[in-house]
């Protein structure tokens, strides 16, 4: 017996990638389990909030952190992008891509409203994540010629 189509809302995939995006959790939401590349988020989050953690209880000093912590700023990044694809996506080709044969997606407030969010926290994690690897490249530059 074939399985029903699986319904997938447009806002909640926004808000998913928002919320959870860092670890893939919106590529499994809209893909399943098997996507290949929702796997790819969980190992540079996590090395990027083991930087977080040397950077709290070490130092600014621990070099490891500066290699480690704009993996984490990357994903981040990443998954705030793909939550405004997600709810700039007409409702149309949404329908077409992942509803086909279920109900159809009429997506409102809430897609905007994730995609607002989106633009405010990817906006402020791409220039942190910026600032701090261009000034600690110019640090550990300056060190060398000392």
């Amino acid at each position: 017996m074939p399985l029903a189509p699986r319904f997938r809302s447009k806002a909640l995939a926004t808000w998913i990638a928002v919320l959870g995006g860092s670890l893939g959790l919106h590529r499994f939401y809209l893909h399943g389990f098997r996507d290949p590349v929702g796997w790819l988020f969980p190992l540079p989050t996590s090395l990027g909030l083991y930087g977080l953690h040397r950077l709290r209880t070490i130092g600014q000093d621990d070099m490891l952190s500066w290699l480690l912590l704009p993996l984490l700023g990357l994903t981040i990044t990443v998954a705030m992008f793909s939550a405004i694809v997600h709810g700039l996506t007409s409702d149309e080709r949404w329908n077409a891509r992942f509803n086909t044969g279920a109900l159809q997606d009429r997506s409102g407030w809430a897609a905007v409203l994730g995609v607002v969010t989106a633009l405010l926290v990817g906006g402020g994690v791409m220039m942190a994540t910026i600032a701090f690897s261009a000034q600690h490249v110019f640090e550990y530059q300056l060190r060398d010629r000392s």
